[in-house]
């Protein structure tokens, strides 16, 4: 196969936009076209914290997730260095993930692409306790970006436009129309709608439900990694407050009991969240599959012309922390199309 001329984007959240700019940078002769229904502000990520740090991914190879989400740290990083912060949305603060189990918190594979990134002495611990009034068993701290997809999205598709980039605000409902209005290569980046539109029943929802609130003395974020997997992330102008992990769960609706557990759970890690003004509260589905799903696929026709399709989606509540690491991969498996 030749470079490809004509290309789809299926899809306009951070991994479609992302994929997009890639493949417009790798390909500067092609015409790249982002089809998707639902744009910024109104996608899933829109709701996110936008926090740089691997979470929900089943059972995705943990070597992929260390070489997209250190990529991606990459990425972040640059625009820091640039001083584009303030027009993307990207912070950089404190982080701790901790848990109840006994056996502390080894540190992960994928911490390596964090700064200063360690996991607590029993002696820090035990102060880190203490602050908390909690008995949890391991942490791990580093610092790390957070990059809120209401600001970043926004920004990414004002650079897809000015590369020439096409935008059609249509849903696909079938893969192949876009094969006979001439793509030769398509991007399918579509999170939880490749349920529906690939039939893959592999692909569940995990539910998450946030709070916005405004705590502009809250600067550290801090995860927990069991129970009801409550956490505090500060952003730019306000802090969301977490949250829930329920899977198979495609009730988008708020709901006043998560509302509760949300919020006594993150004051019990910061009691001074009982004087924080809440703002808004958001619902999302976490697209969550197996794996995360980046490859090629090939579809022939009775004309004895291929469709190349290059899956990506199924990133869990990694999205930002995955997407320009992904959107590589997608520009490598396109590249390789010409052999």
């Amino acid at each position: 196969m030749n470079v490809p001329n004509h290309i789809a984007i299926v899809g306009a959240g951070v991994i479609g936009v992302t994929s997009a700019l890639a493949v417009q940078q790798a390909f500067p002769a092609a015409e790249v076209t982002i089809f998707s229904e639902i744009f910024s502000p109104y996608t899933t990520g829109d709701g996110s914290a936008g926090l740089w740090s691997p979470f929900v991914l089943e059972n995705t190879d943990p070597t992929k997730i260390l070489r997209w989400s250190t990529l991606t740290h990459r990425w972040m990083e640059n625009f820091w260095k640039k001083g584009l912060a303030a027009d993307i949305g990207l912070c950089l603060l404190p982080l701790y993930r901790v848990t109840h189990a006994s056996d502390g918190y080894p540190l992960p594979d994928w911490a390596s692409a964090a700064y200063g990134a360690y996991e607590l002495s029993d002696d820090e611990l035990e102060s880190f306790n203490k602050r908390h009034k909690s008995k949890y068993g391991g942490a791990i701290h580093f610092v790390t970006y957070t990059c809120e997809s209401t600001k970043l999205l926004p920004w990414l598709m004002e650079k897809f436009k000015q590369n020439n980039g096409k935008i059609v605000e249509r849903k696909i409902q079938c893969l192949e129309n876009l094969y006979h209005e001439g793509y030769d290569v398509i991007i399918n980046c579509t999170g939880m709608g490749s349920r529906d539109l690939l039939k893959d029943e592999s692909l569940v929802p995990v539910r998450g439900q946030v709070t916005r609130v405004k705590g502009p003395w809250l600067f550290e974020v801090m995860l927990e990694e069991d129970g009801d997997g409550n956490y505090v992330i500060p952003n730019v102008d306000s802090v969301i407050l977490g949250g829930t992990r329920q899977k198979g769960d495609f009730d988008i609706s708020i709901r006043e009991d998560d509302l509760s557990s949300i919020r006594n759970g993150c004051e019990r890690m910061y009691p001074s969240i009982n004087k924080c003004q809440e703002l808004t509260h958001w619902v999302g589905l976490r697209p969550v599959r197996k794996e995360v799903r980046l490859e090629k696929e090939t579809v022939s026709y009775s004309d004895s012309k291929n469709l190349t399709i290059i899956h990506n989606y199924g990133h869990g509540g990694s999205g930002v922390t995955l997407c320009w690491g992904c959107a590589l991969d997608v520009v490598h498996t396109a590249t390789t199309l010409r052999n």
